[in-house]
């Protein structure tokens, strides 16, 4: 096998060592400098240990570099990689269906980002990646998909005819940094801290005489208390501002575009026809405050958290939005709730969770058994809740599934993107005369959605209506 192909830029060496040194941080720091005077047999081998795998790490880099290439054929991209068994990829333009970009803080150190090319397939051959490659580079690669594919993306640059849907403002991620519960982060870093100082200083002492001195001076406490919560307010804003400022949804006649954050970029394009599916999912906080987050699932491997609406949109604007760029998916709030021998079922299946968890206290803390009771309660609760957040209706092609009770989701699909559909009867749903229902589809790894309850006779409605997909093809 020759060396052609084009190496990635030299840059990709600074990239990857950066991420690596990182990633080895924290080691580095424990071994080397809270543990700097320590003799420990463990520190001293996971020191040597820390070096031998740093330098493994970089040198591997530097040969990852000089053997991995790439090249744009006129019918596929070919990818080399190995030093020494040589492997080599190929992945026509044809069967690319959608591609995203991250661009992070290192990659924008160097003026450099990241490619990603779904293929809609699963397995290894799902994502082929550009790891480290110039904005240039990426608008070629870009260029020639769009030729290959007889797309107009270049032309789409130069006369936009995108329509932006949605786009973050500071009150959007205000309220996103309070349901997500963010500004919460700098309490364990604080904790963190404290037990990391109390090994070398003695703080225990010190703490106690500082606590006895604040409950002396109440207002101080406020003081201090009103200050950690502003702190912490603070970071959550930036940490939410980061991860989803500049969160753009637009779309066109053909794909969808979603773009988001502040220094880690991220760009994810998908056709529209591309879509297998759509997932609406609603935590109990933002169920209080009418937020939802729609996820769009497709056949590539691209996250959910990449190829999702931005996760706190007010629900009516969020249908809406839906409607307008994939009106074949919608959502409809009148579903078909099941009969009450369903939750007379779901709490007569075995309680797994109580029985192994009531085991483990009794072999290793018995005083604390009270706690089986207390995890038996919540098991009831959690089925009860369960049976009664879940929901479903078939209106014209699509299916839509309502289910969850701490966290629920609401799964919208066409008959036509359903792989495979299956029908199951234990032996106590027998006795209830009713069946668990399975919908898969494409996805990495495929998506299934299930639906425990389906009376018989409406599963066999939905087995009908589902084979009825092959009569009309």
């Amino acid at each position: 096998m020759t060396h052609s192909g084009k190496r990635y830029p030299p840059a990709y060496i600074l990239v990857e060592l950066v991420t690596t040194i990182k990633n080895l941080a924290g080691l580095y720091l424990l071994l080397f400098i809270l543990k700097a005077n320590s003799t420990a047999g463990w520190v001293i081998w996971g020191r040597n240990a820390l070096l031998v795998i740093t330098a493994g790490a970089v040198l591997f880099i530097f040969i990852k570099w000089f053997f991995n290439r790439y090249e744009l054929g006129t019918s596929s991209i070919i990818f080399t990689e190995g030093v020494f068994v040589k492997k080599q990829k190929t992945v026509p333009w044809q069967r690319i269906h959608s591609h995203s970009s991250n661009t992070t803080f290192v990659h924008r150190w160097f003026k450099l980002t990241s490619l990603s090319m779904e293929t809609g397939t699963s397995g290894d051959n799902a994502t082929y990646e550009f790891p480290v490659i110039t904005e240039d580079e990426k608008a070629r690669i870009l260029a020639h998909l769009a030729q290959k594919q007889d797309l107009t993306e270049l032309k789409e640059v130069t006369m936009p005819k995108r329509k932006i849907h949605f786009q973050t403002t500071r009150k959007d991620l205000v309220k996103a940094s309070f349901t997500s519960l963010s500004f919460l982060a700098i309490f364990p870093l604080l904790s963190a801290v404290y037990f990391n100082l109390a090994d070398f200083f003695s703080v225990e002492k010190s703490a106690q005489s500082v606590w006895h001195y604040l409950l002396e001076h109440i207002w101080m406490m406020a003081v201090l208390f009103i200050a950690a919560m502003s702190l912490s307010v603070l970071i959550g804003f930036v940490k939410t501002s980061i991860k989803y400022g500049n969160y753009v949804i637009s779309d066109d006649n053909e794909r969808i575009y979603i773009e988001k954050g502040i220094g880690n970029e991220v760009r994810f394009s998908i056709p529209k026809n591309k879509v297998q599916a759509v997932k609406v999912e609603q935590s109990i906080i933002k169920r209080v405050l009418g937020l939802v987050s729609i996820k769009l699932i497709s056949a590539g491997s691209t996250g959910e958290e990449v190829s999702s609406f931005y996760p706190f949109m007010p629900k009516k604007e969020a249908y809406n939005m839906l409607h307008t760029i994939l009106p074949q998916y919608p959502i409809k709030e009148e579903m078909i709730r099941f009969p009450l021998k369903v939750l007379w079922l779901k709490l007569m299946q075995p309680y797994y969770l109580t029985i192994a968890a009531t085991a483990c206290l009794w072999m290793f803390k018995l005083e604390w058994m009270w706690m089986g009771v207390l995890i038996f309660v919540l098991s009831i609760v959690l089925r009860f809740l369960d049976y009664w957040f879940t929901s479903y209706s078939r209106h014209g092609l699509t299916v839509q599934i309502r289910k969850g009770g701490w966290l629920n989701e609401t799964f919208i699909t066409h008959r036509t993107r359903i792989q495979q559909m299956t029908v199951k009867h234990s032996w106590l749903q027998r006795k209830f005369g009713v069946a668990t229902i399975t919908f898969s589809n494409r996805a990495n790894p495929d998506h299934e959605s299930l639906l425990h309850g389906v009376s018989n006779h409406e599963a066999s409605e939905l087995y009908n209506w589902y084979h009825k997909k092959s009569a009309s093809h």
